[in-house]
């Protein structure tokens, strides 16, 4: 498959300018007031702002998912957060006179930026094959055709039900809820492309599939290692946090195999005397740059030199801790010790010294803290890395104690609030049992699909349903092509989103697109206005509240979307899907008997700030095998290129929120006007001959031998390790071959693509 791409979008010059500025700060303030006389929301957009992550009658922002302050601030924002809020209150609408006007052929045509841009959709609409357009259906004939279609298929695992991070709690649950009493746990999501690897290497070492810190463990400890994040786009508010810790004396270490701008320096946009003065804050004390695929390399150097110290400081390692809540030391131990310090300079790319300064840094540390994220799951071997962090912690006895413990970077705001609330291919029995007892309902007990397995069931035509709840499934997908042919096989697809989308133009044979609130927008049900609930990152599950007056008024919840779907689907179904969408206490009510951390929900969420769920391992009890924090000793794997070859890593832009660009510029690396592009070392460049903005090819070879290429991008020389390079997801997604997973978590390998590059002919 062969792509070929322009030197820049609409003829505009490209440009590159490394950027030596702080994070947020100006340049964050410039361009989130240019955005929002884009959207020409510079009032109501200011107003609702004010209201974002507030305790009191606010919403949770709809981006990231790193947690509210607990201070009172009030002004708890990020540019990411304020662009994401505007382009949902947009006032473009998308109504049925845009498909009137336009084919599906046309629209395909368009850019993924122009199609979003568009504005809000307006009304449920239908595919008609007949004359290429979407036409407008009725809710109710919408969810008949849903639930007709579902009753018709030979099995309910003949379809697939699909979620982004977006879906608040209480949706969520009725969603789960309708799949397993349905007959399938076919519940593919977006985590089994991002997080999955951190989650089944933390259930496996300390028996929870989720960190085990608070937002009060980073104000409290004294060093930070922040992994594979880049934290000035992907989670803005952490740079409050790694400003504070500077500030008081913390060490903050950065590894990553590009410097970002979120791991120099910032001016945080509240702190209005330095927003004033132009005063930056460091937000770190040390950056390494490991190649891509090093980080465990690395991890394993810092255990190998902190056991070195104990030798003649015995204080170095916790053998209390050690002694009493940990399983497989010894053998850890040995595994350290076997491997060399040369080895694991080639792996890591880092030098010896680098590593023991790595290490040092956390022997001087009393209490400290490993952050991560896609950076270090999205490989073959994550779950290993994963649990290589674990280890490191487990030596010190960083866990289960203030200021110290495992913390993976969340992307979606309620994307681990999806996972604890029932979504998950692979569910326990013991939360089978509970839904069982709770909802009068017979799960089923087998397995289900993956995101992954599902693009693969589609292809084979053992998927003919495909329901996605938000998200742009298609682009954030691996293997782009085979992806959209994949659902183009399906009987009918269905996305339930707020803008139009490119998923909505590679669909099935039959096909709708269900518009729903967003998250700014007063949800009313007959009970009145309903607030709705989301976990953060660290396990703090708080309401969320819109106030803004809906878009259009055929819009529905996304309860109660579900809760139609589910009734047309299962008319004789004794749940009571009708009084849960007029109420959504009455969800919660059933929410706090089927899942365990929930109990008495509906008085807990309505404190101040929510309520944090428990966690055993937080307090030292670990559900695992052995009842003890088990250490693995997996072997550090050969992550070098071959001779000719690099390692690419997809990455978004700063003017970027997954799947959704607002604009083709990434300023915190310097970029304007353009996407199509690939980041490289100066030395390979010099290797192949090409100078900054000259045309290559990008070719990837899969585990299968079939390659795939991008044609025309352009080279651009930067800060990144020899034998390493970057680029742009979703564009880039189609390098990765949909059997290029990671057998230990069925993760796309989309940080880890072998790439060759060579000038354009």
């Amino acid at each position: 498959m062969t792509e070929r791409h322009g030197d820049g979008p609409d003829g505009r010059k490209p440009e590159f300018k490394p950027y030596h500025h702080p994070a947020a700060g100006w340049g964050a303030a410039k361009s989130v007031t240019k955005f929002l006389v884009q959207e020409k929301e510079l009032v109501a957009g200011p107003q609702a702002i004010l209201r974002m992550n507030h305790e009191n009658g606010g919403f949770d922002c709809p981006g990231c998912a790193w947690p509210d302050d607990t201070k009172g601030l009030h002004l708890d924002i990020c540019e990411n957060g304020i662009k994401h809020v505007a382009w949902e209150m947009t006032r473009k609408r998308v109504g049925p006179e845009l498909f009137a006007e336009h084919t599906v052929s046309e629209l395909r045509k368009w850019s993924d930026t122009e199609l979003e841009a568009h504005g809000r959709l307006t009304e449920p609409m239908r595919y008609d094959a007949g004359i290429d357009r979407y036409v407008p259906i009725s809710w109710q004939e919408a969810f008949d055709l849903v639930g007709r279609t579902l009753r018709d298929l030979d099995s309910p695992d003949q379809a697939a039900f699909y979620t982004s991070g977006r879906l608040g709690n209480e949706a969520t649950f009725l969603y789960q809820l309708w799949v397993r009493e349905y007959g399938t746990n076919n519940l593919p999501d977006c985590s089994n492309m991002c997080h999955e690897a951190s989650g089944r290497a933390l259930q496996a070492a300390i028996g929870t599939g989720k960190g085990t810190v608070d937002i009060h463990d980073w104000e409290e400890a004294d060093a930070l290692f922040i992994l594979g994040v880049n934290a000035a786009s992907n989670a803005p508010r952490m740079l409050t946090a790694l400003a504070e810790a500077y500030r008081r004396g913390a060490q903050i270490v950065h590894v990553n195999p590009l410097v970002e701008a979120g791991a120099t320096r910032t001016i945080i946009p509240h702190d209005f005397a330095r927003m004033a003065t132009f005063r930056a804050t460091p937000t770190s004390t040390l950056n390494l740059q490991p190649r891509i695929g090093g980080d465990m390399a690395l991890l394993r150097g810092m255990a190998k030199a902190l056991l070195e110290m104990a030798e003649t400081d015995p204080a170095a390692l916790d053998t209390a801790f050690l002694a009493a809540y940990t399983s497989g030391f010894e053998e850890y131990r040995a595994a350290c010790q076997e491997i060399s310090w040369h080895e694991l300079e080639r792996q890591s790319g880092l030098t010896e010294s680098q590593i023991r300064a790595a290490a040092g840094v956390y022997r001087s540390a009393e209490r400290s803290i490993i952050s991560w994220c896609l950076g270090v799951t999205q490989h073959e071997h994550g779950v290993d890395t994963v649990r290589e962090i674990v280890n490191l912690l487990l030596l010190r006895g960083n866990l289960g104690r203030p200021g110290a413990g495992p913390s993976p970077v969340r992307g979606h705001s309620n994307v681990q609030g999806n996972r604890t609330c029932g979504i998950d291919h692979r569910p326990s029995a013991d939360f089978l049992d509970r839904l069982a007892e709770v909802c009068g309902i017979t799960p089923p007990r087998h397995h289900g699909l993956d995101t992954v397995n599902t693009i693969e069931a589609m292809h084979r035509g053992d998927v003919k349903v495909f329901v996605g709840m938000g998200g742009n499934f298609v682009l954030a997908a691996p293997d782009t092509p085979y992806t959209a042919a994949g659902l183009a096989k399906c009987e009918l697809t269905v996305q339930v989103s707020t803008k139009l989308n490119r998923s909505h133009l590679e669909h099935g044979k039959q096909a709708l697109i269900l518009p729903c609130l967003g998250r700014t927008e007063r949800d009313l049900q007959a009970a009145g206005p309903q607030a709705t609930s989301v976990e953060d990152a660290m396990s703090m599950v708080h309401l969320s509240v819109g106030k803004r007056t809906p878009a259009s008024p055929y819009l529905l919840s996304e309860p109660a979307i579900i809760a139609g779907m589910a009734r047309a689907t299962l008319p004789d179904s004794a749940t009571p899907w009708e009084d849960y969408v007029g109420d959504y206490d009455r969800i919660r009510d059933t929410m706090s008997r089927a899942l365990d951390g929930f109990e008495d929900f509906n008085e807990r969420v309505r404190q101040p700030l929510g309520f944090r769920l428990h966690q055993a391992a937080r307090e030292r009890v670990f559900h695992t095998p052995s009842g003890r924090a088990e250490f693995s000793t997996a072997d550090v794997p050969d992550v070098v290129p071959a001779p000719g070859t690099l390692a690419l890593g997809t990455m978004r832009s700063h003017d970027q929120w997954n799947t959704t660009i607002y604009s083709d510029n990434d300023r915190y690396r310097g970029i304007k006007n353009l996407r199509t592009l690939i980041f490289l070392n100066s030395a390979d460049m010099l290797d192949r001959g090409l100078s900054e903005f000259d045309p290559v090819d990008i070719t990837s070879t899969a585990k299968d031998g079939t390659t795939r290429s991008l044609k025309g991008y352009l080279a651009v020389p930067y800060d990144i390790p020899p034998g390493c390079a970057a680029g742009y997801m979703p564009e880039m997604n189609v390098l990765c071959a949909i059997g290029d997973y990671s057998t230990q978590s069925d993760q796309p390998l989309m940080k880890h693509l072998k790439v060759t590059v060579e000038r354009s002919r």
